[in-house]
C-alpha cells in the first residue's frame, strides 16, 4: 500500500480518496434546502424570462435609476447604449461596458477606399453630463506607392460632432425611457 505526505503527516492514500470524495459528496448539497438553481428560476420568472431584466441593459435586477446608473455596468447606461447606436456603423474591436470604454476596428467608408478611420469612446461616470464622454478620432490614408497606412490629421470638430450626436442619442433615450 503507498503512503503520500500530507501537511506534515503521513496518510494512506485510500484514507485520502475517502476524504476528498466525503468532500464532494458535502458539497452536493444533499441537505433538502433550496438550491442555486431553484432560486434563479424564480428570479428569472420575476423579470421575464432573461437575466437582463424587462428591457434594460445590465445585469441588475432594478431599472436605471433617472441618472441612468445601473448596478450592471459601471457607466452611464443611456450613455453607452447611445455609444453604441452611434459607432454601430463601424466594426467593434472591444466594447467594455464597465470600463466604460468602445473600440472600434478601422473602418474605410465604400466612397474612399484609400482612407480609414477608428474611434475610441470613453464614458467618463455614471452621471448623464455633457462632460461624461469623450471621443477620440484616428485617420490614416493609404499611400499609393507602396500601399501602406499613413497617420493623418483629424480636424478637432470632429470628435466634438461625435460626442455631440452621443449626448442627443443619450438624452433621446433618457426621455424615452421617461415616458
Amino acid at each position: 500500500m503507498t503512503t503520500t505526505a500530507f501537511g506534515g503527516g503521513r496518510f494512506k492514500s485510500r484514507r485520502l480518496v475517502a476524504l476528498a470524495l466525503a468532500f464532494v459528496v458535502a458539497g452536493c448539497g444533499l441537505g433538502g434546502e433550496a438550491t442555486f438553481y431553484d432560486e434563479t428560476e424564480e428570479k428569472l420568472a420575476e423579470t421575464g424570462g432573461s437575466i437582463l431584466g424587462n428591457d434594460q441593459i445590465g445585469v441588475g435586477g432594478d431599472r436605471p435609476d433617472a441618472s441612468g446608473g445601473d448596478s450592471g455596468i459601471g457607466v452611464n447606461s443611456y450613455l453607452w447604449r447611445a455609444s453604441l447606436d452611434t459607432v454601430s456603423f463601424m466594426p467593434l474591436a472591444s466594447a467594455d461596458p464597465f470600463g466604460g470604454v468602445i473600440i472600434t476596428d478601422w473602418y474605410s467608408p465604400p466612397e474612399s477606399a484609400a482612407e480609414r478611420f477608428k474611434i475610441n469612446v470613453y464614458i467618463l461616470g455614471r452621471d448623464l453630463r455633457a462632460d461624461g464622454v469623450r471621443a477620440a478620432v484616428f485617420r490614416q490614408l493609404q499611400d499609393p506607392r507602396n500601399g501602406a497606412w499613413v497617420d493623418a490629421v483629424v480636424e478637432n470638430t470632429t470628435s466634438v460632432e461625435i460626442e455631440n450626436a452621443i449626448l442627443t442619442k443619450a438624452r433621446q433615450l433618457r426621455i424615452a425611457s421617461l415616458q
